[in-house]
């Protein structure tokens, strides 16, 4: 497969669970086995066509676009419809692919009440090309469209089939994505007015950047940090995500903390940092503040958590925290580190929230104090796994977690574009504070392992029969408990793909 001509293969790999979500719908709801089965095989094949394309990959040229297809779209607006892939967008895409697959198995035999496979799995595959499309659109109205489109299958995923406050969850994740896409899109038209180049091109934009007065590059920065903020999310924008990740239904939570929070990161660095590089300049200061509150905050609301499943939501507040200290590096070291971030918070926080989930199936509560302890004897397989990726999150070395906070903390004072010398002590301050919140984080998940799984079982579950990993749960963790260690040892294995194409993106940047 030529990366360069075959643009049709990505084009398929985007679409195909599109299409499979409408054949899914035309199959009579009686056949409950076979539209699961149906749905495993639509994400199996697309995840075959997904490892082909990273297999045909041209990893000497991962700086450039390749798998492209740009053919007019909307020509009253001078939209295109243009997909392409670099060393960015790679590790993404083929994370999306990954995790709906084993979703798909999961399901297979752990589908949440009211059940309709039909339904739930027809959502689960138009949520896969909305996320995957975020990550390979080039056109700025294309990239909107996929961004939006998540908004919709989530929704309905929480609402129907989440917990007793699923209504209150869905609704407060729907209105705040909303709420900062409006801002989002008014910025994206004023940058389309300002850059006067008519075209919504991601690259042609980067190249002409900067564009319009440092007035200019402030408001419409500011109103892309709002859309792309309240996705990661942010704080103090965080507040939608604790409900979503409670109230979801486990494949759910997994997609969301996943891949949905790295649709705002990506944003971040797709677009406004090389779009409005001046802009993101002024906003990075405040950024890293905002970053690191984030990273102490969350860790402190997880030491308060007494619901296990609650507790890796708010995690996810610092993990991403994370992530946006490397943004507001501004340098090459920064935005590595960030990327990796996300790969590795994808991988560790989604096979968190799969033990959850069958953690609650299993005791049919998610409370702390509920479960007591003992689960190292009463389900010792189960209690080891979990012990390994809670140690993965809260950042040991050699592990897949360490990477991305080690690396971003680095590039905090590191150079870069002149933010290291011009705001080197906020800078240098707010690497020990992210640092205290790596030690609170590692409080937190020792302590969930001390209150779950050690000790003697209580009085009511001794005598309580609780199975211990299942063949279906095995399939479906296995790629993320070996991903969690590769990346851990090799973690060449995502910083070698987008090295050259973190290079050139900086190069937008001036720096």
């Amino acid at each position: 497969m030529d990366p360069n001509t075959a643009g049709w293969a990505l084009v398929v790999a985007l679409f195909l669970p599109l299409v499979g979500a409408g054949a899914l719908t035309l199959m009579p709801s009686s056949m409950d086995r076979e539209i699961r089965r149906a749905g495993v095989a639509i994400t199996a094949v697309g995840f075959a066509l997904v490892v082909a394309i990273t297999a045909s990959f041209d990893y000497s040229r991962a700086g450039e676009l390749q798998f492209t297809t740009d053919v007019p779209w909307i020509t009253a607006i001078d939209a295109r419809f243009s997909l392409g892939m670099d060393g960015i967008s790679l590790p993404l895409f083929f994370l999306t692919s990954l995790l709906t697959l084993l979703c798909a198995i999961y399901t297979t035999k752990h589908l949440p009440s009211p059940g309709k496979p039909k339904a739930f799995l027809s959502l689960m595959l138009l949520l896969q090309t909305g996320m995957a499309g975020t990550f390979v659109a080039f056109d700025l109205i294309l990239f909107f469209i996929f961004f939006e489109l998540t908004l919709v299958p989530m929704f309905f995923m929480i609402g129907m089939w989440g917990g007793p406050r699923r209504d209150y969850a869905s609704v407060k994740f729907f209105l705040y994505t909303l709420f900062g896409s409006v801002f989002m899109l008014v910025a994206f038209l004023a940058i389309y007015f300002q850059a006067g180049a008519n075209t919504w091109s991601i690259m042609e934009l980067s190249t002409m950047a900067p564009f319009g007065s440092t007035t200019f590059q402030t408001w419409a920065f500011l109103g892309v940090f709002l859309g792309f903020a309240i996705k990661v999310p942010v704080w103090p924008f965080h507040t939608w995500l604790p409900d979503a990740h409670t109230e979801a239904p486990t494949v759910g939570s997994v997609l969301l903390a996943g891949v949905l929070l790295k649709m705002g990161t990506y944003g971040f660095i797709r677009i406004a940092l090389p779009i409005l590089p001046d802009g993101a300049a002024r906003f990075a200061p405040m950024i890293g503040v905002l970053a690191v509150i984030g990273i102490v905050y969350g860790a402190l609301c997880c030491l308060a958590q007494t619901d296990v499943k609650r507790l890796i939501a708010f995690s996810s507040v610092g993990h991403m925290g994370f992530v946006m200290l490397g943004i507001a590096a501004m340098n090459e070291a920064g935005i590595q580190a960030a990327l990796f971030g996300n790969i590795a918070h994808g991988i560790i926080t989604g096979m968190l929230f799969f033990l959850a989930g069958s953690m609650h199936e299993r005791y049919h509560t998610r409370e702390i104090a509920v479960i007591g302890g003992g689960m190292l004897k009463k389900m010792p397989v189960y209690g080891v796994l979990f012990t390994y990726v809670a140690i993965a999150s809260l950042g040991l070395p050699g592990l897949a977690g360490f990477w991305g906070e080690f690396a971003a903390m680095w590039a905090a004072i590191s150079p870069g574009l002149g933010l290291a010398d011009s705001y080197g002590g906020l800078y240098l301050g707010l690497v020990v504070f992210a640092a205290i919140g790596t030690v609170l984080t590692a409080g937190y998940f020792l302590w969930l392992i001390q209150r779950v799984n050690l000790g003697e079982p209580p009085e009511r579950w001794a005598d309580e029969p609780l199975a211990d990993v299942q063949a279906i749960e095995w399939v479906s963790w296995l790629p993320l408990l070996a991903l969690i260690l590769a990346l851990g040892i090799f973690p060449r294995l995502v910083f070698g793909v987008q090295d050259a194409a973190v290079t050139n993106l900086v190069g937008f940047l001036g720096g």
